[in-house]
């Protein structure tokens, strides 16, 4: 089973473009989306500046070492932190967004390391304020100095999904990000808490990811799957709901991993659905096999192409 062509702007270019820019190659030789959606269930999100963000997706030029010093902890417990951004911030008081608590506090500057020691320790951040996150957050991608994709791609995804939001007044928080994964599938976003996560968005996508994250769903087109789910389960996973709208079923699905069945490089999953009342099961064969391709922009001038193994669902029943 083959998804179907959509027009894409971003693979409209000669092949010396396509060579210079990873998501332009990965497009081209048909890198799948699905199966690239992995992301830590808990994350940390700070406002930063977006000039001052450098390599590392959780470093700032103006930062102080003692923050940086422990952002690098909290990550290695565990916690995925990012630098996010949208114009009009304050620069020197840091918006902090924890997920999936869905919790916001406004932190100055010269109080965020007390403020990261707190948290560290589990201590109550209630001298800190804090209030609920009631918005879905649509981070995107723009880190150009991590990937030239990010800047090229995301930043022109980014400002049409803000424009859409405030034209149409609608419910979302949309921010700049440091860098989400998959720099070559870039326009690269995330949608927090539902942890959905998107590759290759284009502006041309604005209006139909945004109806479709209103009514609590993904947009299909650009959807890479279920962050929480394994490769082979968010292939399944993604074939299924493709299956299910063709027949015009908006379903929820769950993949259940425990029944897997093995046939080689081929793996089938049952997956369960349900729409209203209406129930079934899906039987969905994906088959594992070997791409060689760039990961990031870097690697043309690093380690040039790797072998990477991917997931394409062939079969439903």
């Amino acid at each position: 089973m083959t998804a179907p062509h959509r027009p894409n702007h971003q693979a409209v270019a000669s092949p010396r473009q396509a060579r210079r820019f990873c998501a332009l190659d990965s497009q081209a030789i048909g890198d799948p989306l699905v199966g690239s959606a992995a992301h830590a269930e808990q994350s940390l999100l700070i406002s930063w500046p977006r000039p001052k963000w450098q390599r590392s997706l959780r470093r700032a030029s103006d930062m102080p070492d003692a923050v940086a010093t422990q952002l690098e902890a909290i990550a290695e417990a565990g916690r995925r932190v990012n630098l996010i951004h949208r114009r009009g911030e304050d620069a020197e008081l840091h918006r902090l967004f924890l997920m999936p608590e869905q919790r916001e506090y406004r932190v100055a500057r010269d109080e965020l390391a007390a403020f990261l020691a707190a948290f560290s320790r589990g201590d109550s951040l209630a001298a800190w304020g804090g209030d609920d996150v009631t918005l879905p957050m649509i981070l995107c991608c723009t880190h150009g100095k991590k990937d030239k994709c990010c800047a090229k791609f995301g930043y022109q995804s980014y400002r049409a999904l803000a424009a859409a939001v405030a034209r149409d007044d609608l419910p979302f928080a949309v921010w700049e990000s440091t860098h989400l994964g998959g720099c070559r599938l870039a326009t690269s976003a995330l949608v927090l808490p539902a942890l959905r996560k998107y590759g290759r968005i284009t502006p041309d996508d604005v209006p139909g990811l945004l109806a479709a994250e209103q009514d609590d769903r993904p947009y299909l087109p650009c959807y890479r799957g279920d962050s929480r789910l394994t490769p082979v389960a968010q292939c399944a996973q993604v074939a299924a709901l493709e299956w299910l709208a063709a027949r015009d079923l908006y379903a929820w699905v769950r993949v259940e991993d425990a029944l897997e069945q093995h046939d080689g490089p081929r793996l089938t999953l049952p997956v369960r659905w349900q729409a209203g009342e209406r129930e079934g099961r899906l039987m969905v064969s994906c088959l594992e096999s070997e791409l060689i391709r760039h990961d990031t922009c870097a690697d043309y001038e690093r380690d040039g192409a790797q072998p990477s193994r991917v997931w394409r669902a062939t079969h439903i029943g």
